[in-house]
């Protein structure tokens, strides 16, 4: 058998392709928002997919304001963060964040998905996110995608 037929390519970072890719996250479900957004950050949906290499797009997502959480999580989901003094434990819900900065929320849950090294942190960087429906973008010309075609 001809074992030089058949080679596994490893993408590298002169190797790989990189798009913009826009989101309306309009009317979109958190959860579901930031898996996908998070596959497309890592590369997950190409073929040539390295996991040791930032082979993925950088994605815009307009419309954070506007996403949607099911049931009663708009109150009864917490976020903590610790400010790093003695009882300095903080609690915040969506509600009240989304009303401090509206990006926050979908920000945290995308980078919660994202690889915890210096990779993760590289890959987080490819991520754009706007409350309205307005972004500084325009020169690279996002192609936009819906979230129901990708799975």
């Amino acid at each position: 058998m001809d074992t030089l037929s058949y080679k596994t390519v490893s993408a590298n970072k002169a190797t790989v392709t990189k798009e913009w890719v826009l989101i309306d996250a309009e009317n979109e479900t958190l959860g579901r928002l930031a898996s996908k957004a998070a596959k497309l950050l890592r590369g997950k949906y190409k073929p040539n997919f390295t996991p040791h290499v930032d082979c993925g797009d950088n994605v815009i997502i307009i419309n954070a304001e506007k996403i949607t959480l099911s049931g009663k999580k708009w109150t009864d989901k917490e976020y903590i963060r610790h400010t790093g003094y003695p009882g300095g434990q903080r609690k915040t819900t969506p509600q009240e964040l989304i009303v401090k900065k509206p990006t926050a929320i979908v920000e945290r849950a995308i980078k919660g998905m994202l690889p915890k090294n210096r990779l993760g942190s590289a890959i987080f960087r490819n991520l754009y996110v706007y409350a309205g429906s307005e972004h500084d973008q325009e020169a690279q010309r996002p192609k936009e995608i819906k979230l129901n075609t990708i799975k």
